[in-house]
């Protein structure tokens, strides 16, 4: 009956599993927050073990590169928004707001951070939903233009997600979301048969009664607000253009006016513009101000939030809207965008705390915060299952730790064990893997710049065997479940820093707690406080 509470355990006790019985006891929908993209897909791979009926969804970011639009004012420069999406992820993220939207009650969502930036309205998602059965009468034209209006493009070359092709009587759809696609076979204006097909062979996989098919796209508005937010964005262009001329900047107000008329006219041509985001406000139906919809939103009242390495997690929270805003003021300030760009944003904390449902932190090393807010409610979990104990640690002289590394290397192979390496910069981590590999030692590195599915396969690869040493840098910290490794080694311990600190220390080593052989070297020329 607790609001928040804290699960303390060590690292290799089984925390997630204890989450998973929680899930299982209480049967509310659950949102599992993780820091990173790693974590989180190492999460969705195991609650998908723990829960093979229920619907375990991924929701991360589907950008594999993002270069945000910025203004830097001293050197006069203005940086484009540049990305590349992830297909794959974004067909998961659509799945996870499909999955929510049918009202189960047994989705469990491992998501990023990402869950708290600005997505569609859930209301016109809800209310763009088509649902259709046999029997139903509808011409085949009104179906087709249902389509469009929920953001299916008509195809008659390439048949991919989010697109639809017509060949008679016959309308394949290829839903956004799944890994199949729908096939409607009219009879004059009644729908005669349904079917999901396999969209590559169009062999029937299975006869329907009825279907629900859920918009290509998380930003979907209605039509008749759609033309509301067109007069919007154009009154708000007037009162920000005459604000800039009184203020005598003429250059900010024609680039303002040029720049949102332009985009105004893709939007009535096309539908969209390039960073349609920046005027989410107007879709969304929002007042100046008003919190952006988000995953958040899309939840039942009741569900549950786990909030999984919450000494790592929270601060990230708490940090996202500070750097969102002060990039965007800029923008606003120099006329590259209007002042409703601003609320094209993630929630600031006090938002994210007034949406959070039932709660609870989980971390080996929870910090004053997860504590306070538990008011004394921590569950303390340090013996592990396994009756592993906490890894030997020695510290040797950091004047000649690459060479003293490559012996217990040597040694940790012929073993049969597996090395984690962790540096202070990616440059230490690429060059490290470069010389091991000129000593033929089977090495690759992670760090921030690996595609996020990537990421995945170089875990995987390590615990395979197919090489030995994985050196990192951040990443090789909180949750990872790589029981394969016998050795961890930090290099520089005694820097003291972020990549040093206590906290960070003690989830590094807790990488060799989940082997019996598991040991840690730490090389330093002398012992820190964060070391002690």
């Amino acid at each position: 009956n607790e609001h928040y509470q804290t699960l303390l355990g060590v690292t290799g006790s089984g925390k997630t599993f204890t989450v998973a019985n929680v899930i299982e006891q209480t049967q509310k929908p659950t949102l599992i927050l993780s820091h990173n993209k790693t974590l989180a897909a190492q999460l969705y791979g195991e609650f998908k073990n723990f829960f093979p009926e229920n619907s375990v969804n991924y929701f991360v970011s589907y950008y594999d590169y993002y270069q945000p639009e910025a203004f830097i004012a001293s050197s006069n420069t203005y940086i484009e928004k540049d990305l590349s999406i992830n297909e794959e992820i974004e067909k998961l993220r659509l799945r996870t707001t499909s999955a929510l939207m049918s009202g189960r009650r047994d989705v469990i969502v491992v998501s990023s951070i990402s869950c708290i930036y600005g997505m569609g309205n859930p209301e016109d998602f809800s209310r763009m939903v088509f649902r259709i059965a046999v029997g139903l009468r509808i011409s085949r034209n009104s179906f087709l233009h249902s389509l469009v209006e929920i953001m299916y493009a008509r195809t008659t070359t390439e048949f991919k997600r989010g697109t639809f092709r017509v060949k008679g009587d016959t309308v394949d759809i290829y839903p956004a979301y799944l890994d199949h696609a729908y096939r409607i076979s009219f009879f004059g204006d009644d729908i005669e048969e349904l079917s999901a097909i396999d969209p590559v062979s169009g062999k029937t996989l299975e006869k329907l009664e009825d279907m629900s098919i859920y918009p290509a796209n998380l930003f979907v508005t209605p039509k008749d607000r759609f033309n509301q937010s067109i007069w919007g964005i154009q009154e708000e262009l007037e009162i920000r253009k005459n604000q800039l001329i009184a203020d005598r900047h003429l250059l900010e107000a024609k680039r303002l006016e040029e720049r949102t008329n332009f985009d105004i006219e893709m939007m009535k041509e096309l539908g969209y513009c390039s960073g349609i985001e920046n005027y989410s406000r107007f879709f969304d139906g929002r007042q100046p101000g008003m919190r952006p919809f988000c995953l958040l939103d899309y939840f039942p009242e009741d569900y549950l939030m786990v909030i999984d390495e919450s000494h790592v997690t929270v601060p990230q929270i708490r940090a996202m809207y500070g750097g969102d805003r002060s990039r965007k003021l800029s923008l606003v300030e120099y006329g590259f965008r209007l002042p409703a760009a601003l609320d094209n944003r993630p929630l600031n904390f006090n938002e994210f705390e007034a949406l959070a449902p039932q709660t609870i932190y989980v971390s080996a090393t929870p910090a004053e915060y997860e504590l306070e807010k538990s008011e004394g409610v921590v569950v303390e979990q340090v013996i592990r299952p396994t009756g592993l104990l906490d890894p030997v640690i020695e510290i040797r002289p950091a004047i000649n730790q690459v060479d003293d590394l490559l012996d217990e290397i040597d040694l940790t192979i012929k073993d049969g064990g597996r090395i984690l390496v962790t540096t202070l910069t990616k440059r230490m981590a690429e060059e490290l893997t470069k010389y091991l590999d000129r000593l033929n030692i089977k090495t690759r590195y992670i760090h921030s710049e690996i595609k996020t599915l990537e990421r995945v396969e170089i875990l995987r690869g390590l615990r395979l065997g197919e090489f030995d040493v994985l050196v990192g840098i951040n990443l090789l910290r909180e949750g990872l479940d790589l029981p394969e490794v016998t050795l961890v080694a930090i290099l520089d311990a005694d820097k003291e820093g972020f990549l040093r600190s206590e906290k960070s220390l003690i989830q590094t080593i807790g990488r060799a707690a989940r082997n019996d052989r598991g040991r840690v070297i730490m090389y330093a020329d002398g012992i820190t406080d964060s070391m002690e």
